[in-house]
């Protein structure tokens, strides 16, 4: 199959967000098949994933481009959820590599090219939460995570992935202040990260990501809230030892390392039970694992998972 870069792809092959709002009859009538039209990056027009790949509750409708784009968490660009579509443009995303190493036997340095070649890329519906208690569901382009670490081939001693991003104060303007210590770092245990829903984005709606939603490639994790979905990734490392992820170092009261989306623990200072959706005035039930708990909650049930937050 024949893929391209975003370069290559002309405005006429990319799909329309109208299309994509249509496509809820492809969604209501199965919920769980995850996979969305495309027309865009040399994709063939329908993919479709396993059953239980898809949107975690019922009828979800698309949240519309323009708030996808311009109501964003990523620090590295301001605090405010509309400083990163302001502040964003500064970002250069070629060229780009992704180094890959640690506990593997294959240690490998990705360019942002090859990942788009290398990889088999599908369109996935997901509900991404935020710890503010909203969330949105974007058709993200990616591929499983775990297709590149199979490359790299995690050795016997790889128990946990640590993710980092760019650190570069001019292009990353609030890397400048002390808002949070930097770069930024997350991680996840080796089996969460070999999850088939656990994806390295590297596009949302048919094109390639915008800078301000974590171009050229993130990380998305739809069963754990927002901040683990890691932004602007320039490297992995497979590590013996937990990582030391950014939120859970600053606040670890509030932001525990697995942040599994769980509604019977509250945040110390706000209720997680219910959600708002982007461009929803009511608030909805959260519900556990953000509707994916049929799918990944074999991975925690030996976990106590108010203490394991």
């Amino acid at each position: 199959m024949l893929i391209r870069k975003p370069d290559d792809v002309s405005a006429s092959e990319i799909t329309d967000e109208s299309d994509y709002l249509d496509r809820r009859r492809f969604i209501g009538a199965a919920a769980a098949v995850g996979i969305a039209a495309s027309a865009g990056l040399g994709l063939p027009r329908l993919l479709r994933a396993a059953v239980g790949e898809g949107v975690g509750q019922g009828e979800d409708e698309l949240t519309p481009l323009e708030d996808v784009i311009n109501y964003n968490n990523f620090y590295e660009f301001g605090t405010g959820k509309g400083d990163p579509a302001k502040n964003a443009h500064t970002l250069r995303t070629r060229p780009w590599t992704v180094e890959v190493d640690g506990e593997v036997h294959n240690p490998r340095t990705f360019g942002i090219e090859d990942l788009w070649r290398q990889f088999p890329s599908e369109e996935r519906v997901y509900r991404l939460r935020c710890v503010e208690a909203w969330s949105m569901v974007i058709p993200w382009l990616g591929f499983p995570l775990r297709s590149l670490l199979d490359v790299v081939e995690p050795n016997s001693h790889a128990r946990f992935v640590e993710f980092t991003t760019l650190l570069d104060s001019e292009q990353m303007p609030g890397q400048r202040t002390n808002a949070l210590p930097w770069p930024y770092v997350e991680g996840l245990r080796l089996d969460e990260a070999m999850h088939p829903l656990a994806i390295l984005s590297l596009g949302l709606y048919g094109k390639a990501l915008p800078n301000q939603n974590g171009a050229p490639v993130r990380l998305v994790v739809p069963w754990k809230y927002g901040f683990k979905s890691i932004k602007s990734i320039v490297r992995i490392r497979l590590t013996r030892e937990q990582p030391r992820a950014t939120w859970n170092v600053v606040a670890p009261r509030e932001y525990g390392f697995y942040a599994n989306v769980n509604p019977d623990v509250d945040h110390p200072r706000w209720s997680q039970a219910r959600e708002r959706r982007i461009g929803e005035l009511r608030r909805r039930p959260t519900l556990p694992f953000n509707g994916y708990a049929d799918q990944v909650g074999d991975l925690y049930g030996d976990m106590d998972l108010v203490r394991y937050y």
